[in-house]
């Protein structure tokens, strides 16, 4: 199954990836490319609480499910893009790193090459995970054939 992310904005779609992201994972892939640019911190990575909703059914009354921990980051480059990040967890460093990394895909002569080293393998392998999922959800498919019993 592929993945259809063709309804979401450009810049939207990249930050999920990068908020996905294992932080090793994306690590690795900016050691392919140039150094990002330099850049100012403009909120230091934060930690806090997010309320996570829910609904029953998936049409149902909305609830107040459970808290999330979320931290986030702001920074601007040198060439005066600024980039956000906010990120399931506690990791510092990878929320400063999206949000680096945000900044940096905004700037159109680095985004074909971020775009080639870091996003599109990254949305390869959430694609091949999600394959796994499903392949794993369908092993626990039960059909269910029932028959009409006709009596007198």
């Amino acid at each position: 199954m592929t993945v259809d992310f063709s309804p979401v904005p450009e810049r939207q779609f990249w930050m999920g990836l990068l908020a996905r992201a294992e932080p090793e994972v994306l690590v690795q892939h900016l050691q392919q490319v140039e150094p990002l640019p330099s850049f100012t911190v403009l909120r230091r990575p934060e930690t806090g609480l997010s309320m996570v909703r829910g609904r029953v059914g998936a049409d149902g009354e909305a609830f107040n499910f459970i808290e999330a921990t979320l931290t986030r980051a702001s920074v601007t480059d040198q060439n005066g893009y600024t980039g956000h990040s906010y990120i399931l967890g506690r990791n510092e460093e990878h929320a400063v790193v999206a949000a680096r990394l945000d900044a940096a895909l905004q700037n159109p002569t680095l985004r074909e090459r971020l775009m080639t080293a870091v996003i599109e393998p990254l949305q390869a392998l959430e694609t091949a995970r999600h394959a796994v999922i499903e392949a794993r959800a369908a092993e626990t498919e039960v059909r269910f054939f029932t028959m009409a019993t006709g009596r007198l």
